[in-house]
């Protein structure tokens, strides 16, 4: 079995360039933010520019063309960050800016608005190739689906097309008649013995159009069914398309991701505080969340090769492990951080952490011991 969780104490520019191109599917990093305060990297706005440029670039290189990259950005670098990921990645590479609200109070310190959340830009390698898709089955709630049939939950869901822009004049041979028999529900694309003439109508009675062509409405005729409902005009017969939960085969349904990530679904960073405290103590003051990166794991294939060059405390490590615990995964997970001191009298520091390269060690051994998936750990001497 491959190692979930490798380690590499290092310069991660130094590292990056050992990596083989193309040799990892989701990047996801969380880098020091240019806030002002004395980091290993200088940020001054020109520094911290150039500072990333050399790393993105490198991890672009090292990203497989079906692959993605994910970083957490705040309000102080977010547009610049984005420009130079349009220029090194391409905006026709560009998935999503998502708002994260890790912080659903909002920060009462200092002056101006509480800022309640940061961000999430989301670049494929090459779009028109990446294999992330874009939804989840954890937003699946079981109870959008209220009917059962041999087993299986469904809904009702018009057969018409409910958006306006679809209609007789746009979209003039999706408008054509359907019988149905509202007694027994049954739906043929022709006449059948007692079957009345549907046509697709909005709620006002102004013409509308099916989202099914008659071929499919032949071949899938379980999965409609006639009723009768009443409208603002009266009672009137229309068709239903027997929406189920999970498919045929047993897949189970994902739903779309929505571009505001709210704290409630991932976590907030008290929570991811409360994570790391239950593996290394209460030794870094601002880890993420594990619930992002699974959200973000979850949309790549389940043996994805993960990538953090930034890796903090050791999140997208402990979500990977998480992830494979959960559904049998085999992800693995290259974590990088330098060896740069801990500030002196912080939590880390008093815990006997010399480094945030401890810190990210310290977890990831707790993550190997109570997870499971081992840990492989290296020093690269630049």
């Amino acid at each position: 079995m491959r190692v979930w969780n490798t380690f590499v104490e290092g310069d991660n520019l130094d590292v990056l360039h050992g990596l083989d191109d193309a040799s990892v599917d989701l990047i996801y990093i969380d880098p020091p933010y240019n806030t002002g305060n004395d980091f290993a990297y200088a940020d001054k706005h020109d520094d911290w520019v150039g500072m990333m440029r050399p790393r993105l670039s490198e991890a672009r290189r090292v990203l497989a063309e079906t692959g993605a990259i994910a970083i957490s950005i705040d309000d102080n670098e977010q547009a610049a960050l984005r420009v130079l990921m349009d220029e090194l990645f391409g905006r026709a590479n560009f998935l999503a800016q998502v708002v994260v609200n890790l912080n659903p109070k909002g920060r009462q310190l200092g002056g101006g608005f509480a800022t309640s959340h940061e961000y999430l830009l989301i670049f494929a390698r090459d779009a028109r190739r990446c294999v992330l898709e874009a939804s989840s089955a954890t937003l699946v709630a079981e109870s959008d689906f209220p009917h059962v049939e041999r087993g299986r939950r469904f809904r009702y869901l018009p057969l018409r097309n409910t958006n306006k822009k679809f209609n007789p004049i746009s979209t003039p041979t999706m408008h054509y008649p359907l019988y149905g028999n509202p007694d027994t529900g049954t739906v043929r694309a022709t006449r059948f013995k007692g079957s009345t003439e549907v046509l697709p109508v909005f709620g006002d009675g102004s013409p509308a159009v099916w989202r099914w062509s008659a071929p499919v409405v032949t071949d899938r005729p379980r999965d409609l069914v006639c009723r009768r409902i009443k409208g603002t005009l009266g009672e009137r017969v229309d068709i239903f398309q027997k929406d189920w939960l999970d498919s045929a085969g047993g897949a189970p349904r994902r739903k779309k991701l929505r571009t505001i990530w709210l704290a409630e679904e991932i976590g907030s960073t008290d929570v991811a505080v409360a994570e790391l405290k239950s593996l290394a103590g209460h030794v870094f003051e601002s880890p993420k969340p594990t619930g992002l990166i699974l959200r973000l794991l979850l949309t790549m294939p389940a043996d994805c090769r993960v990538l953090d060059f930034f890796a903090g405390s050791g999140t997208t490590g402990h979500a990977v492990a998480l992830a494979n615990a959960a559904d049998g995964g085999t992800r693995t997970c290259l974590s990088i951080n330098i060896a740069e001191p801990v500030r002196p009298g912080s939590n880390a520091d008093l815990a006997g952490l010399e480094t945030v390269a401890d810190i990210t060690r310290a977890r990831l051994r707790a993550v190997a011991e109570r997870i499971g998936g081992g840990l492989e750990i290296r020093v690269h001497h630049g």
